[in-house]
């Protein structure tokens, strides 16, 4: 996935809108996938692949902040972690579709396969996903918010001055980038991105490398691939179990902690266990590694105020790509420099350590104003004249 493509649409998702963003993307990505089925120079299907990829980095970029803006208080981290698990389970589904209709239809088909997006999910987010009511209220355009919170249910966030009684939408401070890299924002927006360049690569380097490391550790080719879908699938269950911890307590104790977790996992593959436990530790792993890179995302996008965090949630996917670059050179460095086997997983277990360090020196958020809500409950039959009627305050 191109790495620029994520921070400019994370821009555009500030400014222009989630939803309008989310839909070109949905189209984008469709129309790539059906042009590059259609090529013939390896030039042309390279070129294409990463127009495709401008596509997906959008919704990378934009689904954090609208499924953020969308979650039920109390389960915001764990909806971004259902949602960003969409990425592994996505990655293991299109793996099995080739398995079974590769030599039916070809890489052709397999690539048109790929853009039933522009006749299934395009048409049904049309007419089913609503703008976020959150950005429409940073926006100032309370009367789209009202009419889509009176619709779904969804409550409108509001800030009171402190000198001044009249209720007004959220809207301090800068967007997008500006508001940032602006500000108390500089210092953790560098840390999480970080963060998330150390995760990205662990999750690089072991699902590069993982099969060849189990290779050298005496395991035959069907063994050492079955490790690799233990990580992920320990990644998917990990990181669901750790959204509802995080839901509680807050994400940024509970993203430190599976990083130690993936260090001190990553270290005990250094034994002499047997097979069994050697998977269920691998699966452990899935959550210090890539589960922990999905918790990060919902850390991220509950971590910014509304005109910001799509270029926050930007930052940390399109930034992280840096360790998703490096993370496979960095395996392909220690096993082609002949080190032993032991040391390469102790290097990997000292990134799960800085990943800990990185995530306990980020500040605690703050906010300038006192922050409500505007409960509006939903009445189908209601026309928008009636909405105002419908508004009750609450703290």
């Amino acid at each position: 996935m191109p790495d620029a493509a994520v921070p400019s649409c994370g821009l555009f998702g500030d400014i222009l809108g989630r939803r309008k963003v989310m839909l070109f993307a949905y189209a984008w990505f469709s129309v790539g996938m059906a042009i590059t089925a259609t090529t013939s120079a390896a030039t042309m299907f390279g070129w294409m692949r990463f127009f495709t990829g401008l596509g997906v980095g959008a919704l990378v970029a934009t689904t954090g902040a609208l499924v953020s803006e969308y979650a039920p208080k109390g389960k915001k981290n764990l909806c971004n972690a259902i949602t960003y698990s969409g990425v592994p389970l996505g990655s293991l589904l299109a793996a099995l579709l080739a398995i079974l209709l590769l030599q039916h239809i070809g890489w052709r088909g397999m690539f048109f396969v790929g853009a039933l997006p522009l006749v299934t999910l395009l048409p049904l987010a049309y007419f089913k996903m609503p703008e976020s009511v959150a950005w429409l209220a940073s926006r100032r355009r309370l009367a789209e918010a009202r009419a889509i919170s009176e619709r779904t249910g969804v409550e409108i966030p509001e800030a009171v001055p402190a000198a001044a009684g009249e209720i007004v939408p959220v809207t301090e401070g800068r967007a997008g980038f500006a508001g940032l890299f602006s500000g108390t924002y500089i210092f953790p927006t560098i840390l999480l991105g970080l963060m998330s360049a150390t995760a990205l690569m662990l999750v690089y380097s072991l699902n590069t490398w993982l099969p060849e490391l189990m290779l050298r550790a005496g395991f035959n080719a069907k063994g050492s691939l079955s490790f690799l879908l233990v990580l992920n699938g320990g990644a998917v269950l990990g990181a669901v179990a750790g959204s509802r911890v995080a839901d509680r307590f807050g994400p940024k104790p509970v993203v430190a902690a599976c990083f130690a977790i993936g260090a001190a996992s990553i270290a005990l593959l250094t034994l002499s266990l047997p097979l069994a436990a050697l998977l269920a530790i691998v699966a452990i792993v899935g959550l210090g590694t890539s589960g922990t890179q999905t918790l990060i995302y919902g850390f991220v996008a509950n971590y910014y105020r509304t005109n910001v965090r799509g270029a926050g949630v930007a930052w940390c996917a399109g930034f992280g790509r840096l360790g998703g670059v490096g993370g496979p050179l960095l395996g392909g460095f220690l096993i082609g420099g002949g080190f032993a086997l032991n040391s390469i997983f102790y290097v990997l277990a000292g990134l799960g350590l800085l990943g800990v360090m990185l995530t306990l020196l980020v500040p605690i958020a703050r906010r300038t104003l006192e922050l409500h809500t505007m409960r509006i409950e939903p009445t189908p039959q209601a026309g928008p004249d009636k909405v105002a009627a419908a508004v009750a305050p609450t703290t």
